[in-house]
């Protein structure tokens, strides 16, 4: 048998204990840059038939840009002494649609990208002796070098996305039940919230929504017509069925289309019918849980979603099942650093899109050729992405995501680059937030918080723990799908 001691030494490698991050980071590089580049796909002018097709994107090797517009090879060293960015140059495949004919395809570079120390666009993978190069051969990384400073992303603990929470809250001296999920889609988070009042209606809020509103006039605008079919879709329990009965009579609309123009009336009050309509349509495909699709196909999807909030909530109030443990780590996601990246990228991105399409549109103008190489400003998105980076101010109001690295000791350097903070506020008693949770069991180690108000909101992960990185929902529904489960009809 193995002796305990010499496994753990073949465990912890220094290359292992930030192995999640570098991961992360590789699968940016690999996926998320594509991903943020295919959510936008093209750039639409204000010219007729003049567009920009985006295509492939990838990232080049950390370099330097000297004064004399020279670029070599720059490894993490001299960075830090020449308090420069390690950074790689972005590259993007793009062809413009000038008028209906489409020009030659070019290649520009888009931007520069602090790239992660040992990820794979790291210079120090060609280097067979770091040593020669001025690194620490025990030196984990895991980090990035910005303006000189060594800076790491802090992993972010946050609530589970697209997933129904059930909980109890206490408005005017009663409890109330309310079903929420945080609906995620391309970096925007729609909050949906399901809630039972006194007289046992449910009433549904969600962005864009001045007011909360009735849960049947709600299901009539996703298209379900009939009351037996609402009534049918959240639960056939006789107790349920009750309380749906309930809803219905109440219900101030009786068809689709009353739904819709009572939805335009409450988000477009005082416009004229087809803009409080057309609006009212934008509002339920875009802002409704928007996870679930952003066409209008996808409004039965959203159908069956809405009414297994309402039977959860109706479960709760009839004692059938339990409040969601927020603590619990199932209800639980980390983001790590490619997750981060990928938002600074997104925002970048769209800053970047909206400065090319003002230079198009000025070229097209004033009568020159257009051209990617001349209308794109790499600066752009350069600055938008090094700006978060250098302070810790990241898109979403979030502080302190990007810190500098403690270089005290080994051990301190290691235990900053597996630190997990909460987003929770440190003024306020979240009591329960900062208890320890069974569930944490080999996930966070139990003794390393700070003291003070931070303490149960700054954690550290486990000698052990590794971060699972989830399936693509695709590949899951096709598995299912060829298992036999039958898609709903319409969704």
């Amino acid at each position: 048998m193995l002796d305990r001691r010499v496994l753990a030494r073949a465990y912890f490698t220094h290359e292992r204990l930030v192995k999640h991050q570098i991961d992360s980071f590789n699968r940016f590089l690999d996926e998320g840059l594509q991903r943020v580049i295919d959510e936008q796909k093209i750039i639409e002018l204000d010219i007729p038939d003049t567009y920009v097709k985006l295509g492939k994107v990838w990232v080049g090797k950390p370099i330097v840009k000297e004064a004399d517009g020279s670029r070599r090879k720059l490894f993490p060293a001299e960075a830090r002494l020449r308090n420069l960015t390690y950074a790689a140059p972005i590259y993007l495949e793009a062809q413009i649609i000038d008028e209906g004919r489409e020009l030659e395809e070019e290649v520009v570079e888009i931007g520069m990208l602090p790239i992660m120390l040992k990820s794979k666009a790291c210079n120090l993978n060609d280097v067979d002796d770091v040593t020669k190069v001025g690194e620490d051969p025990l030196d984990p990384g895991g980090y990035f070098i910005i303006n000189g400073s060594e800076r790491a992303l802090m992993t972010l603990e946050d609530l589970a996305p697209n997933k129904i929470l059930l909980e109890k809250e206490e408005r005017y001296g009663e409890e109330i039940e309310v079903a929420k999920c945080f609906s995620q889609r391309a970096g925007y988070r729609a909050l949906v919230v399901v809630e039972r009042t006194k007289s046992n209606i449910l009433e549904v809020t969600f962005p864009q929504l001045p007011k909360p509103i009735q849960f049947v006039v709600l299901m009539k605008a996703l298209g379900v017509e009939t009351d037996q079919e609402i009534i049918e879709m959240v639960s056939t329990n006789p107790e349920i069925m009750k309380f749906m009965l309930e809803n219905v009579e109440v219900a101030e609309v009786e068809t689709q289309e009353e739904a819709i123009e009572y939805i335009g009336r409450r988000v477009a009050p005082g416009q004229s019918k087809e803009y409080r309509i057309q609006r009212a349509n934008q509002v339920l495909d875009q802002y409704f849980l928007p996870h679930l699709g952003v066409e209008p196909e996808a409004r039965r999807a959203k159908a069956f979603f809405l009414a297994r909030m309402a039977e959860m909530v109706f479960e709760l109030a009839l004692g059938l099942r339990r409040e969601d443990d927020k603590d619990h780590y199932a209800n639980k996601r980390l983001k790590l650093a490619g997750d981060l990246m990928e938002e600074i990228f997104r925002v970048a991105l769209l800053r970047l899109i909206k400065d090319v399409k003002y230079q198009l549109e000025r070229a097209k103008a004033r009568g020159r050729p257009l051209k990617m190489a001349t209308a794109v400003r790499a600066d752009v998105l350069t600055d938008r992405i090094m700006h978060p980076m250098a302070t810790g101010n990241w898109v979403g109001g979030r502080t302190g995501v990007s810190q500098l690295i403690d270089r005290h000791n080994y051990m301190s350097v290691l235990s900053h680059l597996r630190r997990v903070i909460s987003p929770l506020s440190r003024s306020q008693p979240h009591f329960e937030a900062r208890d320890l949770h069974p569930t944490q069991w080999g996930r966070v180690c139990p003794n390393e918080t700070p003291e003070g108000p931070n303490c149960g909101l700054v954690k550290n992960f486990a000698q052990y723990a590794e971060v699972s990185v989830g399936t693509d929902e695709e590949e899951v529904k096709r598995i299912l799908f060829n298992l036999g489960v039958e898609p709903i009809r319409g969704g």
